[in-house]
C-alpha cells in the first residue's frame, strides 16, 4: 500500500473519531462563546482589517454571535460560500458581509449569500485581501495541524493567500488530537484556539 493511501486511511480514522467527539461535546453554545471571546481578544484579530469567518453548522463551534459582534464593532467580515470555478473545480467564493440579513440557507443548510447575488462585484473579495482567516476543522493538533472534511475547499483557498495572512483554527478541546496526519499539500495553522488554550502552530509550511 502506498504511503499516501496509508495517510488517507489514517485521516479517515481520525475524522470519524473527531466527528464523534465533536457531536458528543456538551455545552456547545457556552464553549463557543468562550472560544469567540478568546479569538476577539487575540492580537491577530485586533490588528486585522479584513477577517474571514465561517458560519458554524451542525456540531461545529457556533460562530453567529461572534460574527454579529464583529459587525457591530465595524470589523470588515468576509464569509465563504461553496461554488465552482470555470473548470468546475470546487472553490470558496468570498463575500464581504455587511449584515446577517443578507444570508440565506444554502449548501448543507449553511448560511450564505443568495446565489443570484454571487457575482456582485462590490461584494467580492480576493484571497490576497484577507488579513486573518478563522478556519474550521474536524480535528487539530497543538502544532497547528488541521484535518478538514475532505472536500478540499480550504486547501485551495489557503494556497492563494499572501504570506502575512494569519490562519487561526478554532475547535473544542475534545477535537484536539495528538498529531493530525498531514500530507505534503496540507497547511499548518498559525494558531489553534479552544475553550481551554491558545496553541501557537507551525504556521505556513507544508505537511511532512
Amino acid at each position: 500500500m502506498k504511503t499516501s493511501d496509508l495517510t488517507e486511511n489514517g485521516k479517515a480514522v481520525q475524522r470519524r473519531q473527531a466527528y464523534a467527539a465533536r457531536a458528543a461535546q456538551p455545552n456547545k453554545d457556552a464553549l463557543s462563546r468562550v472560544i469567540g471571546q478568546k479569538v476577539m481578544a487575540h492580537p491577530a484579530y485586533t490588528l486585522a482589517e479584513m477577517v474571514m469567518m465561517y458560519v458554524g453548522c451542525k456540531s461545529e463551534v457556533r460562530t453567529v454571535d461572534f460574527i454579529t459582534q464583529a459587525l457591530s464593532e465595524h470589523k470588515r467580515i468576509v464569509l465563504p460560500y461553496c461554488t465552482q470555478d470555470a473548470e468546475g473545480q470546487k472553490i470558496l467564493g468570498l463575500w464581504l458581509l455587511d449584515d446577517m440579513s443578507e444570508l440565506v440557507s444554502g449548501t448543507w443548510g449553511i448560511l450564505e449569500p443568495p446565489k443570484h447575488r454571487w457575482h456582485e462585484q462590490v461584494k467580492q473579495v480576493n484571497p490576497d485581501q484577507l488579513d486573518l482567516i478563522i478556519v474550521p476543522g474536524v480535528a487539530f493538533d497543538d502544532k497547528g495541524g488541521r484535518l478538514g472534511n475532505g472536500a478540499g475547499y480550504y486547501d485551495r483557498l489557503l494556497s492563494q493567500l499572501k504570506s502575512s495572512t494569519v490562519l487561526m483554527g478554532i475547535c473544542y478541546q475534545s477535537q484536539l488530537v495528538d498529531e493530525v496526519k498531514m500530507e505534503p499539500h496540507d497547511v499548518y495553522m498559525d494558531w489553534v484556539v479552544t475553550e481551554h488554550s491558545t496553541y501557537q502552530g507551525s504556521g505556513r509550511k507544508t505537511g511532512k
